[in-house]
């Protein structure tokens, strides 16, 4: 097994490694509580997502995007299970590297601790830039401006100058910025600034983290409750509940006006929303009680989070006709606007709140890298300097320090666009092997104390709702399977115009196809082994995620995966420890 690409880490071995020490001992330092837990997750998920991708969902699906966000915390909740699973059996950092690296081994661990590196360290790069956006809303609000040229992203400005975009901001920060050297002077200064402020915060200690933590997760609770309440009565004493069932096409009201298809375009968007509740599992080490908080910890966000955005999601569907989402960046600014519900003073609450709400989540995601790079030194994948852990501040300090370099530096030369192709993608190819990765590891004796997931029989549940899931789809629609096999695209007007190639239109059908025949052979093996259903659905539901994304993400993403198997075998498969 020493030379096996497949090798594994026996899980007493990694719980030795880690320190396992209630006390502490030399690594790091235990201070989080079950509540602290459940505060980083909230702060992860309620962020930049749910405030820049509600109008978005709330536009293709209606007030009835509700049902997605109930459906898609159901999916997050599978996988929760099994993240706290592994947490309770290794509760020490590394999240889902470490688990993969105890069930699929050293290959898949890394895959998964590179996949990482893109939705914590190049995910929080876009949550920055979403941050500056909002940091110089607010300030405009206060009469205080910020230049153009100092908080937009060169490669931004450049993109849109050579596409012809009559932006005026984007306009005015390439004609008034100073040139030095032929070189025009255009950076996002406060994306810059808060990385490292954020930086220097996870560097001093995890106890300043979790106490700054705690206060913006207070604070954004307690104004998005106070949106809730104000728009909720606004709907009611305004009489603006008929928003809750506009008529479709054809003159119909209902509460999916686009019907269920319209819903489920908003799958990407709504999904976005949920990310970072997984990032709670890289705490364990830092946690008092690991095998019992942890679980508790990321199942609580995750329901407090769901029924924040249902209700968020009935108050803007019910101030303002779903319609009027279309382009929205701001939603919940949007309707507290003059020609909406009309209330000033919560248009600029709004705003801080939203500051408030991606600092918390650059917070969260700027602690769960280091942690991953930590324990990936600690199994000789990465240099030892990775693992080293600050005498007195008792955090992986060097690798902050790179973690601080690896978000900062691209701000320099990327945008928005180009990182948000790396996001979703790499985060639910996770959530795929940990599911898996529960149902290849043995059934473990209960300990009291500690988190068990619950054992359901798939043998016979699981088969039967991939058979009703195919019976339905073919219901819905009579072509729906002749047209996934269909890779004929010439009557599509954006294919014979060349706007679109060919992946890009069979990106999809291949993705669908890989999925179907994925949830056949688990039905067979769920049948054969007696799998149990929880992870089957975790496994199932992130695969089915997985077809929504486009062909660049996947471009990306197998891009960057490959100069992560490039650097394994470099280093990491001949320094491994499990190679000596």
């Amino acid at each position: 097994m020493a030379n096996s690409l497949f090798r594994t880490k026996k899980i007493e071995n990694i719980l030795a490694e880690g320190s396992d020490d209630p006390h502490g001992g030399g690594g790091l330092k235990r201070v989080l509580t079950v509540r602290d837990l459940t505060f980083f997750g909230i702060a992860a998920i309620l962020g930049a997502g749910s405030f820049s991708s509600l109008g978005y969902a709330v536009f293709h699906g209606g007030p009835g995007v509700v049902s997605l966000f109930i459906i898609t915390g159901i999916a997050c909740a599978f996988t929760a299970l099994c993240y706290s699973e592994f947490a309770s059996r290794i509760p020490v950092a590394g999240s889902a590297y470490t688990y993969a690296y105890a069930s699929f081994g050293e290959l898949f661990a890394w895959v998964i601790g590179w996949a990482l590196i893109m939705e914590y360290s190049i995910g929080n790069i876009y949550v920055a830039y979403s941050w500056s956006d909002y940091f110089t809303s607010l300030m405009g609000k206060m009469n205080v401006h910020i230049p153009e040229y100092l908080c937009t992203s060169y490669m931004e400005a450049k993109h849109a100058i050579e596409g012809g975009s009559t932006n005026p901001d984007v306009l005015e920060a390439w004609n008034n910025s100073p040139v030095i050297g032929g070189l025009r002077i255009i950076l996002d200064l406060p994306a810059l600034v808060i990385n490292f402020l954020i930086t220097y915060l996870v560097y001093r200690g995890i106890k300043e983290s979790r106490n700054f933590s705690n206060v913006m997760v207070i604070l954004k609770i307690a104004v998005v409750a106070l949106i809730i309440i104000v728009g909720g009565y606004l709907v009611f004493s305004n009489g603006l509940t008929a928003n809750w069932t506009p008529p479709n096409d054809e003159g119909v009201k209902s509460f999916m006006p686009n019907g269920f298809s319209g819903v489920m375009l908003a799958v990407a968007s709504v999904f976005f929303a949920y990310i970072g509740f997984d990032a709670v599992s890289v705490l364990a080490e830092e946690s008092k009680n690991p095998q019992r908080d942890l679980p508790r910890g990321m199942i609580l966000s995750l329901v407090i989070c769901t029924i924040i955005y249902i209700l968020l999601t009935l108050v803007l569907t019910g101030a303002v006709n779903y319609r009027a989402f279309d382009g929205v960046g701001d939603p919940l600014a949007f309707i507290f606007e003059p020609q909406n519900l009309n209330v000033g003073w919560m248009q600029f609450l709004v705003a801080v709140v939203a500051v408030v709400a991606m600092t918390s989540v650059l917070l969260v995601f700027q602690m769960g890298q280091p942690r991953i790079w930590m324990s990936m030194s600690r199994d000789g994948l990465l240099p030892p300097v990775f693992q080293k852990i600050h005498p007195k501040f008792k955090t992986p300090s060097f690798a902050t320090i790179i973690t601080g370099l690896v978000v900062g530096v691209p701000i320099l030369f990327t945008d928005k666009t180009f990182v948000l192709d790396f996001t979703s993608i790499a985060t639910l190819f996770a959530f795929v092997l940990v599911c898996g990765g529960v149902l290849l590891i043995p059934q473990k004796e209960k300990v009291g104390g500690r988190f068990h997931l619950p054992y359901v029989n798939g043998q016979f549940i699981f088969p039967l709702i991939v058979i009703g899931s195919i019976i339905m789809a073919w219901s819905l629609s009579k072509t729906y399977f002749s047209d996934m096999f269909n890779f004929d695209y010439s009557a599509n007007e954006d294919y014979a115009a060349g706007k679109k190639s060919f992946m890009d239109m069979a990106i999809t059908n291949i993705s669908l196809i890989v999925f179907w025949v994925s949830a056949i052979l688990l039905a067979f093996f769920a049948f054969v082994k007696k799998y149990s259903l929880i992870p089957l659905m975790g496994v199932i539901t992130c695969m089915y995620l997985l077809t929504g994304m486009s062909k660049s993400n996947w471009v990306w993403f197998i891009a960057w995966l490959l100069i992560g198997i490039i650097i394994y075998f470099l280093y990491g498969y001949k320094k491994s420890k499990l190679a000596n």
